[in-house]
């Protein structure tokens, strides 16, 4: 018999207090009772990137984090990436303009990890968005438009100024 245990957690903006299993992974928990499919389940070993989402605006591997575990947390999924008129943010943008994604399996841990990367440094070098994304397998691209996504997001983002707000609601640094 599974036991479950009530969570409080806030998922892209909206609360939920539901109960969970205790052995369900949150990307599973995202999946299947949020309904929340943008989150990819790849290698279910932490190693490919593709399930990471932002746990109180960090990354963290979904596939390797329980549900019960992001009691309390608030999680920033791919789906709650976009702008809140649902346009495509300044990065999603920049990856639709620099064909940054072909398949789109890796995309979603792409996205999240270059938001955390540009919440902290809206002036990434090159080396900074490759670093950034060692962490996130992509098999189609060849990591070339992915890392000028990054840097072109970045350049519009400091452009912008204070008139672009970070995902986790304030102006950019």
């Amino acid at each position: 018999m599974q036991e479950e245990l009530h969570i409080h957690l806030s998922v892209n903006g909206k609360a939920h207090d539901c109960p969970v299993s205790t052995r369900k992974s949150l990307a599973d928990f995202l999946r299947q009772d949020l309904k929340l499919t943008g989150t990819h389940v790849g290698c279910e070993h932490g190693v490919c990137g593709a399930c990471t989402v932002l746990v109180n605006h960090q990354t963290a591997r979904a596939c390797l984090m329980l549900a019960v575990q992001a009691d309390g947390c608030e999680i920033t999924t791919v789906e709650g990436l976009a702008n809140a008129d649902q346009t495509l943010s300044v990065l999603q943008q920049a990856f639709k303009e620099t064909h940054a994604l072909q398949c789109g399996f890796c995309t979603p841990g792409m996205l999240t990890t270059l938001t955390e990367l540009l919440a902290e440094n809206l002036n990434p070098s090159e080396e900074e968005v490759r670093e950034a994304i060692t962490g996130n397998l992509c098999r189609c691209t060849g990591y070339q438009p992915i890392i000028k996504a990054g840097l072109l997001a970045a350049e519009r983002m400091r452009a912008l100024g204070d008139e672009i707000m970070t995902p986790f609601g304030g102006p950019s640094r």
